[in-house]
């Protein structure tokens, strides 16, 4: 027999006489007077404990965290502007803008330079706020400035000690969402013992601080946990608005945290659409839910085909009426990296080149299974995923098949909505994370409350052990309270030795030439001055000297992966007077080369940024290896090799100004 939770409208198929049974002996000990108060009295003490936990392993994993940040760097004895290089690539970018509201005379003046503002983009002015997703930056400015702490913390503490603030959040959250689907707490706790323990598969928050995931996964995390409880049945009105006043308020948190909101809103739609479709979630809607299997199956595919054509045709119509081309790149990457033919675009290569757009690596893997995740979660999503197509398969029959899957079997299957919820969640994160490695991080957390509440779930144990004719309530309890609490203490027994060592491993920022940089620019040149160069550089450059860029890593502009295409000819074979012209149509009056992208080695052949822009250049690449028959010699050398020479036509151009073991830094001239 099939069964599945009672949902709003939707009659429930009859269940087995001992199930019932058993159900009525617990209504019958409820009302009881004894047995209630004693149900109730241990609910409240297992309530209070488990909250106590919850935010006690929540405020220890910030502190872990912070610590790590600390040892690694030594950031309390560092200087400032080690401090702030330590920010790199986008980070620095961001914290700048807060960086930015803190020594402006007065708000209005530091929301007017947001708003207005001509220094990030060359000759260009743009809205900042509007552009990029740094209301977080302002807000924390704002507070920094009201709040009477400013002789007590300095700024940067107050902002990154607001980062792992957050980190206490999250793993509360994802603690809260593990209790909910086992109804046990000890679930809340392997989850948040998984996390820490998988730490480098789980975040990177403690050396990308500023990075706008580190933002917005907490939030996400609250978003999550609040469907799950809101999909519970019969909720009270009171509790039911408070928790879609919590899906509100943490959605609209993490759609502005960052920039990739959409695309995860969309995998969250795609979640709850899959499930209404399957008729798994409390809702009367019924017009796919009448007639025989095949009728309501063809109904189910046509309405999945409506809905996907609808939204493709819907987004392409909307964005050429807006004339959106922010995602542009994305699209191509993405087409690129499943095979629909190849690309010689700058942006889509780009990315398909860089580690973190690519596919899990299979050691990720081995780490996870290391502290027993991975074998976990396999198990219970084996479970539950076999329980799922059997409920989904249950709920598109008819009546009639339904009274005849109710002779066949004994065996009673339960997939409550919010499990269906969190089933498909993680599933198509997986997907996601398979494919981009970048975002593992959506996939590895929600992996530790998936694995650590089937673990403690009664209704997976009770599956498993009835699939295997050992069912007893008894083995019931032992199965779901022993399995987490022997993996705890392996994970204490295995990793705690080694979590203490990493907190007594002190180590120190070290960059000199970054330093020496940045400490030239400020003493040697215009507070107006206008720098080019690649540009996870020119966000330090913006944070740490305040001078104008002609690019910098926020992306999502196509104007500005144009300029970005643009300044970096001077990693590709083009002539001085080429470049010279292409930098100077953006205002530049400096340009740094990096001997470190000049003479990469850290990527392959193809995938170096001096062979993307020959690729799109249409010139051959260095080196040995084969090249397109269609890509042609290049009738100059490489500009970042050439200028070094101090040749005629170069020198004519650029006069170098600053130079160290990895930085070369040239004038332009202006007369040209």
């Amino acid at each position: 027999m099939i069964s599945i939770r009672q949902r709003k409208g939707v009659k429930t198929t009859e269940v087995p006489e001992d199930y019932a049974a058993q159900e009525a002996n617990v209504k019958l000990e409820n009302k009881l007077p004894s047995g209630g108060t004693s149900r109730r009295l241990w609910k409240l003490l297992s309530l209070m404990v488990g909250g106590t936990i919850a935010l006690c392993i929540g405020l220890l994993t910030s502190v872990y965290l912070a610590t790590l940040h600390e040892n690694d760097l030594w950031f309390s004895n560092i200087k400032e502007v080690e401090r702030e290089i330590s920010f790199r690539t986008e980070c620095g970018l961001y914290y700048s803008y807060y960086k930015q509201m803190l020594q402006a005379p007065t708000l209005m003046q530091g929301f007017h330079g947001l708003i207005y503002d001509n220094k990030t983009e060359s000759m260009r002015t743009i809205n900042l706020l509007q552009r990029m997703n740094i209301y977080q930056e302002v807000f924390l400015s704002i507070l920094y400035r009201v709040l009477p702490i400013q002789k007590y913390l300095e700024p940067v503490y107050f902002y990154i000690y607001t980062l792992f603030g957050l980190q206490a959040i999250y793993v509360t959250a994802l603690y809260i969402t593990s209790w909910l689907l086992s109804g046990t707490w000890l679930s809340g706790l392997l989850a948040a013992f998984w996390y820490v323990t998988n730490r480098i598969d789980t975040t990177r928050v403690e050396f990308t601080i500023p990075l706008r995931e580190n933002w917005a996964l907490p939030f996400f995390a609250i978003q999550i946990a609040a469907i799950t409880y809101f999909l519970r049945p019969n909720l009270q009105p009171l509790s039911e608005r408070l928790t879609l006043l919590a899906i509100f308020v943490s959605t609209f948190l993490f759609s502005l945290t960052w920039q990739f909101n959409q695309f995860m809103m969309l995998m969250q739609a795609l979640v709850l659409f899959t499930l209404d479709s399957l008729d798994m979630l409390p809702a009367a809607k019924k017009n796919l839910k009448t007639g025989s299997f095949l009728n309501r199956l063809g109904k189910l595919l046509l309405h999945l085909f409506a809905v996907l054509c609808l939204t493709l045709f819907l987004n392409n119509i909307i964005k050429k009426i807006l004339n959106l081309k922010s995602d542009e790149h994305i699209f191509k990457f993405l087409k690129a990296k499943f095979g629909f033919g190849a690309t010689r675009d700058f942006d889509a290569n780009l990315y398909l080149c860089e580690e973190a757009f690519g596919l899990l690596p299979f050691n990720t893997f081995g780490r996870l299974s290391d502290t027993l995740l991975f074998y976990a979660y396999i198990f219970v999503l084996s479970i539950t995923v076999m329980a799922a197509l059997a409920v989904a398969f249950h709920n598109l029959s008819d009546s009639a098949n339904q009274q005849s899957m109710g002779q066949m079997g004994k065996c009673t299957i339960i997939l409550k909505p919010e499990t269906a919820y969190n089933l498909i969640h993680t599933i198509l994160f997986g997907f996601l994370a398979l494919s981009t490695m970048r975002m593992k991080y959506l996939w590895t957390s929600h992996m530790c409350v998936f694995a650590s509440f089937g673990l403690c779930s009664p209704e997976i144990w009770e599956l498993l052990l009835k699939l295997i004719h050992l069912y007893n309530p008894k083995r019931i309890c032992i199965m779901r309270y022993s399995v987490p609490i022997l993996i705890l203490l392996y994970l204490g027994y295995k990793f705690w030795p080694g979590m203490m060592d990493e907190l007594s491993e002190l180590r120190e920022f070290y960059d000199p030439d970054t330093v020496e940089l940045m400490n030239w620019i400020n003493s040697n040149t215009p507070r107006k001055a206008v720098f080019a160069g690649s540009m996870q550089l020119l966000a330090g450059v913006k944070l740490c000297t305040g001078r104008t860029l002609t690019n910098h890593p926020h992306y999502e502009d196509n104007s500005l992966r144009e300029r970005t295409k643009a300044v970096y000819q001077i990693y590709a074979k083009r002539s001085p007077e080429d470049v010279h012209a292409l930098l100077r149509s953006f205002g530049a009056d400096y340009v740094i080369l990096e001997d470190s992208i000049c003479y990469e080695r850290r990527h392959q052949r193809g995938c170096r940024l001096r062979d993307l822009l020959d690729i799109a250049n249409g010139h051959m690449m260095d080196g040995p290896g084969e090249n397109d028959p269609d890509l042609k010699l290049a009738g100059h050398p490489r500009f970042c090799e050439e200028i070094k020479r101090n040749l005629p036509p170069y020198t004519a151009y650029f006069t170098r100004v600053f130079q160290n073991k990895t930085f070369h830094v040239y004038k332009l001239s202006r007369n040209k």
